[in-house]
């Protein structure tokens, strides 16, 4: 994929993806608990989604505009483009310390998709090869560690 092996830039381990999800869940909890009141975990009507929705709008929001939601950034992982992501540096040709290219948002509409697939979750737990989620393929971004 051309990313780094380790560090900045180099693909994201499964405990940090795990655990950012995990984390944007339980603030979605919250947040729709505090908005919309318990009826969001006792209720079947229309309040038993808001905690998706949440999910959703907040997980699209902040990777649009930080490449990663709050999990993720609590996690130190980011999601980018693959085709934006920095390049393996070639033996004998090693960049100047800190100089590792910045991270770049995926935009909104890549954002909102990957989201929604997200909440679908069958495209998020297949997985490839390269340890990249059908919804990572199907977008052409990656989750990478942001340091």
């Amino acid at each position: 994929m051309g990313l780094p092996a380790t560090g900045r830039g180099s693909l994201a381990p499964w405990s940090r993806r795990l655990g950012a999800l995990l984390i944007d869940w339980a603030a979605s909890m919250v947040v729709a608990i505090s908005v919309f009141g318990v009826g969001v975990i006792r209720d079947q009507g229309w309040r038993a989604w808001m905690t998706m929705v949440v999910f959703l709008v907040e997980r699209a929001f902040l990777t649009a505009l930080t490449s990663g939601s709050f999990g993720q950034l609590l996690s130190h992982v980011a999601v980018v483009r693959l085709d934006l992501a920095t390049p393996v540096q070639t033996a004998g040709s090693a960049a100047p310390a800190g100089s590792a290219a910045p991270v770049r948002p995926i935009g909104w509409w890549r954002s909102v998709v990957r989201a929604g697939l997200k909440c679908i979750v069958i495209p998020a737990v297949i997985i490839g090869a390269d340890r990249r989620g059908l919804d990572d393929l199907m977008l052409g971004t990656v989750v990478v560690n942001r340091r």
